[in-house]
């Protein structure tokens, strides 16, 4: 696999002012052979500890954080020697560990010289509020499912990759066809790392839906193995709403539409903890585009993607046939998941925001700031090149930097720039 983090925890090895390192996402996205891959290529040994399946590790941080009687029982328990110059500590789950992540204060401030990467999904961090975290103890990055460029990366198309990046749009709208069917690939596979790995070795798209249905089982049972009792049945009525929510294209997330009278103060909780477990991307609307685009922030007024379009696709069932085939069964559906997968593409990049004129007359699906300047963004499932509602927004607003993105080829013309959706992220 190849994984853009990757670069980042290189970086962060050769730092002078290195701290424990700490990987944060969802379950399943590659945050354990991210760290692995870091031990393998990058050190001499690592030594993995996993406190989700061993008893004993989970309690080795309560008696007290001693970092010798602590490093002697990872020896112990892992039968390896630990140098501190060439050796990669990893902690893996380490929400499950009474303690864990104030332990890597400890580790900071006591023994500086070992190189520490822990990992924990966003749901166990959450959890540990009980104790004290390390603030300004840890260094952090967060992992997201597979992003387009690394699927195509990992899919053999090195070379169309390094051209999106360079955004050699000659070279590029020569192998638009190309890419156009790998995006609709990815559009079925997304960017779980399970689902891609197995796709490029069997290059069978049954068991990539196997697999994808059993991450989705598992994020069921996280529902109710690591939620508070009280808002497990309103996290799942959320979960199961947004795919509805996304298919009608609505401007914001509607209460309503996940039961009938159902108000913002009975799900604000639920909706927060899938947020907190990475499952979740929240986009908010903005009041007006002005910088910086945070200060004008409706915080009451969103909408809400998944984390990865593929999963998106197996809960609502779609079969191969209708996402890889241009297909007009799927109408307003095909806008949502084109929303989707753009949003996938820049969340991790960029804070991104969407605007609605008052009257409702017109809806701008993604806004972004990029230095000193605001970026309207209109996102096109096809290759559909009309844009009244990116056009109000540039004469409201005077903005010269209007673009949008569809399956159409690069063009430029006098108030916008067309992006071919499988180049969306030269935009950031």
């Amino acid at each position: 696999m190849k994984r853009d983090l990757s670069q980042k925890l290189i970086a962060w090895k050769n730092s002078p002012t290195r701290k424990p390192l700490l990987i944060q996402g969802a379950r399943q996205v590659g945050k354990t052979w991210l760290m692995k891959n870091l031990g393998e290529k990058n050190f001499e040994k690592y030594v993995y500890l996993n406190f989700e399946s061993s008893t004993r590790l989970k309690d080795l941080f309560i008696l007290d954080y001693n970092i010798q009687r602590i490093l002697a029982a990872i020896e112990i328990e892992t039968n390896q020697q630990i140098d501190p110059k060439h050796t990669l500590l990893i902690f893996d789950e380490i929400q499950e560990a009474e303690k864990g992540l104030t332990a890597l204060k400890y580790f900071y401030e006591n023994a500086p010289e070992y190189y520490i990467v822990a990992a924990g999904s966003l749901l166990g961090v959450s959890m540990q509020k009980k104790h004290s975290f390390p603030v300004g103890k840890v260094d952090f990055l967060n992992l997201y499912p597979m992003s387009f460029i690394e699927f195509l990366e990992t899919n053999n198309e090195e070379r169309l990759a390094a051209e999106i990046k360079n955004a050699n749009w000659e070279l590029l709208n020569s192998f638009h066809e190309r890419l156009v069917e790998q995006l609709r690939l990815y559009y079925y596979i997304g960017g779980m790392p399970e689902a891609v790995s197995d796709y490029i070795k069997n290059k069978n798209l049954e068991i990539v839906r196997e697999i994808q249905d059993k991450i989705l089982i598992g994020y069921a049972n996280d529902f109710a193995k690591y939620a508070p009792n009280g808002i497990v049945p309103k996290i799942k009525l959320v979960w199961n709403s947004i795919i509805s929510q996304l298919s009608k294209e609505n401007k914001k997330f509607i209460y309503g539409q996940i039961k009938k009278g159902a108000r913002a103060k009975e799900f604000e909780l639920a909706i927060a903890w899938l947020i907190d477990a990475g499952l979740i991307l929240k986009v908010n609307n903005l009041s007006k585009p002005e910088l910086p685009l945070n200060a004008y922030a409706e915080f009451d007024n969103f909408k809400l993607y998944f984390l990865d379009i593929g999963l998106l696709n197996a809960m609502g069932g779609l079969n191969k046939q209708i996402l890889l085939e241009k297909n007009t069964i799927l109408s307003e559906f095909k806008g949502a998941l084109t929303e989707q997968y753009v949003c996938q593409q820049l969340f991790p990049k960029t804070n991104l925001f969407n605007w609605s004129a008052p009257l409702g007359n017109a809806l701008v699906d993604f806004v972004f700031q990029k230095e000193n300047q605001i970026i309207p963004l209109e996102v096109k499932a096809e290759e559909n090149l009309k844009a009244k509602s990116l056009k109000v927004f540039v004469e409201k607003f005077d903005n010269k930097n209007a673009h949008r993105t569809s399956m159409s080829k690069f063009r430029k013309d006098d108030w916008l720039t067309n992006i071919p959706l499988y180049a969306v992220n030269t935009i950031i």
